[in-house]
């Protein structure tokens, strides 16, 4: 399965925020929409990840300075990325690898999505539970 088959499951939108936000307006974010991560934006285009790991390393560097700085100060970038060809197991592998929790998923230049962790873990334990499913059908029809 394709990062593409994942995203067309969604129904809602992606948070993002912008690179002159502060940490503590995107600490804001992250908890209103209870959420783990934040695809920065510039000029339409996703130039890092701000996550709650970003908030903690900042906030252990500068203290409670940290939350006036500006997100493009305090980010993860270059964001790692993947295309909505990428197969799911890949992603959940260069995610491990990276010791990641999230990509976009962007085509042409352009952010089409954004895929945790948890959406991968979730899609491989869906097929394994069908491969499961189907293991045991055929044993009782054998």
């Amino acid at each position: 399965m394709t990062i593409s088959r994942i995203l067309e499951a969604r129904t809602f939108d992606v948070v993002t925020c912008d690179a002159d936000l502060t940490v503590s307006q995107a600490i804001k974010l992250l908890a209103e929409h209870r959420i783990g991560a934040l695809p920065v934006m510039e000029d339409g285009s996703v130039v890092g990840i701000f996550s709650e790991r970003d908030a903690i390393y900042r906030l252990r560097e500068f203290g409670t300075n940290a939350l006036a700085l500006n997100v493009r100060d305090a980010m993860t970038a270059p964001a790692v990325t993947v295309d909505s060809t990428t197969e799911a197991l890949e992603a959940l592998s260069l995610m491990t690898k990276r010791r990641i929790r999230h990509l976009p998923v962007i085509e042409q230049g352009r952010m089409i999505g954004f895929v945790s962790i948890g959406d991968l873990v979730k899609y491989r334990i869906e097929k394994i539970q069908s491969e499961a499913e189907a293991m045991r059908d055929y044993i009782q029809t054998a």
